[in-house]
């Protein structure tokens, strides 16, 4: 299941498919199928102008992270502090050693916020390798350099390192929390990850209170042409149209109780 997902992203996402769109449309035009060829080469220019130069992707991704917020305070007796991994370059930090974080990074500078505002608070990093090869140390085990680097102590830490989806996730968190006797815990990811984190979670019996981080989007984004940043527009697109994807596969699969949790 893993790697038929990691399959199907790599010819679904947006610009990988623009690439298929505009192949079949060479081809159909080689076998002399004139219409078909300008409707698929139609439809991928269409495709590659919203990816690259409208606000289609911050609109999308915007929609995900207003649909959970942040609440006002944490309960005073929190037990546990839960953090989804995706935040380090793993395989950058295997070649070259250090601590090298990417844009998710918020979910591990979060985490250790609380894990200094909560001292008895258990930290649960939930993260494997979900690379293709499986030879790198997933978050787990190197946020243990991370967390004592900040004077965190290694026994507050409960590492999940088996996990490569956010299923996973879920589910091998569920099984160590029940493990400790842990209850009461925040839940720590990006803000457009958390609809589809918090159904998961739901879908298990763990009762978590969302804190999501890592915004994307200013808030207040509109849909409309953007010609300033076709890069950023494509990244956000591209997340955006992944996470969505992860939405209503979980829900067809029956791994959430509703496509777009709140």
């Amino acid at each position: 299941m893993f790697l038929a997902s990691k399959l199907f992203w790599l010819l679904a996402q947006p610009l990988s498919l623009i690439f298929t769109l505009l192949i079949l449309s060479f081809l159909f035009a080689a076998a002399g199928f004139r219409r078909l060829y300008r409707f698929l080469s139609g439809l991928a220019a269409t495709l590659l102008f919203l990816t690259l130069f409208t606000s289609t992707g911050a609109v999308m991704l915007q929609v995900l992270e207003n649909r959970i917020p942040r609440p006002a305070s944490l309960p005073a007796d929190l037990s546990c502090i839960i953090i989804l991994g995706g935040a380090f370059e793993n395989e950058v930090i295997a070649k070259r050693g250090g601590i090298e974080l990417n844009q998710a990074a918020d979910r591990f500078i979060e985490g250790l916020k609380l894990a200094q505002s909560y001292p008895s608070a258990r930290i649960l990093i939930s993260g494997g390798d979900g690379s293709f090869s499986g030879q790198y140390d997933g978050d787990a085990q190197t946020s243990e350099t991370f967390f004592s680097t900040f004077g965190i102590a290694p026994e507050r830490l409960i590492r999940e390192d088996q996990s490569r989806t956010t299923f996973e996730n879920a589910a091998n968190t569920k099984q160590l929390l029940e493990a400790n006797g842990l209850s009461n815990c925040a839940l720590i990811t990006s803000a457009f990850h958390m609809p589809r984190s918090v159904g998961l979670f739901r879908k298990l019996g763990i009762a978590v209170t969302p804190w999501p981080v890592d915004y994307r989007t200013s808030g207040d984004a509109t849909l409309g042409p953007d010609f300033s940043q076709p890069s950023l527009n494509a990244q956000l697109t591209t997340t955006a149209m992944r996470e969505w994807t992860g939405l209503v596969a979980y829900f067809i699969s029956g791994r959430t109780h509703v496509l777009f949790p709140q």
